[in-house]
C-alpha cells in the first residue's frame, strides 16, 4: 500500500535573460492563497453594425497575487545565507525583473559621453508566471509593493509579503520568434482543451438536455 503524500507544486516566477543564462528563479516559499485573474475583451470593431462579435486578438489578462515570504525555517536551519542576508536576495531577484541591466546603463553612458546618438536599449528579461504545468505564462510585472515586517540585526527582511500585478503577454505583444509567443500559444490551446472537456461532460447531462440543439 502506497501512502505517499502526493508532492505540492508550486508556483513560481522566473526571469529569462539571454545577456545572463543563468536564470533568476523565485519559488515560491507558500503558494498564494488567493489569485486573481481580469480578461478584458480585445474587440476588432469600432462599434458598427455586423463588427460586434469581431475580435481582436487574444483579451487583456491581469493577474494579482501576494505572496509571503519567511526565513524563520532557513534560519532554524542555520542556513549560512539567510543568516548573514535574510530574504534579501529572495526580494532582490524579484525586483530585478524591472531593472534595466547595469551593464546596459554604464555603456550607455558611456556612448553618451562619446558624443554617440546611437544608445542601445535597455531590454527587460522574458518573464514567466508559473502556476502548474498548464500556466506557464509570458507576462510583464506592472506593479511591485514589498512589505517587510521583520528584519535581522543588520536591518536585512526577514520577513515580507510581496503584492504583484502582471500583465500576460500574448501574441498581440509578442514576435513568433519569442519563446513567450510560443508559451501563450500552448496556454491557450490548454484553455481551449479544457473548455472542451466542459461542453462534453455538460451535454453528458440531463441538466443541458433542452441545450444540445444547439450544438
Amino acid at each position: 500500500m502506497n501512502n505517499a503524500i502526493p508532492r505540492l507544486q508550486r508556483g513560481a516566477v522566473i526571469g529569462l535573460d539571454p545577456k545572463n543564462p543563468a536564470a533568476s528563479v523565485v519559488v515560491f516559499q507558500y503558494n498564494p492563497y488567493q489569485l486573481t485573474r481580469s480578461l478584458s475583451a480585445k474587440s476588432a470593431g469600432d462599434g458598427e453594425r455586423g463588427e460586434a462579435l469581431s475580435l481582436g486578438g487574444a483579451p487583456t489578462e491581469t493577474i494579482s497575487l501576494e505572496v509571503e515570504i519567511d526565513a524563520a525555517d532557513q534560519l532554524g536551519e542555520n542556513e549560512a545565507t539567510t543568516e548573514t542576508l535574510g530574504i534579501y536576495p529572495q526580494l532582490s531577484a524579484l525586483e530585478m525583473l524591472l531593472y534595466p541591466k547595469s551593464a546596459e546603463v554604464l555603456a550607455n553612458t558611456a556612448l553618451l559621453a562619446m558624443g554617440s546618438r546611437e544608445l542601445m536599449p535597455p531590454s527587460a528579461p522574458l518573464t514567466l508566471f508559473v502556476w502548474g504545468t498548464k500556466r506557464v505564462i509570458p507576462v510583464r510585472i506592472t506593479s511591485f509593493s514589498i512589505s517587510e515586517q521583520g528584519h535581522d540585526l543588520q536591518l536585512n527582511p526577514i520577513r515580507a509579503s510581496v503584492n504583484l500585478s502582471l500583465q500576460v503577454l500574448s501574441y498581440n505583444d509578442l514576435l513568433p520568434s519569442n519563446l513567450g509567443y510560443q508559451l501563450f500559444m500552448g496556454y491557450q490551446v490548454a484553455k481551449e482543451t479544457m473548455a472542451s472537456l466542459n461542453t462534453v461532460n455538460g451535454l453528458s447531462t440531463t441538466f443541458t438536455e433542452d441545450f444540445k440543439q444547439f450544438f
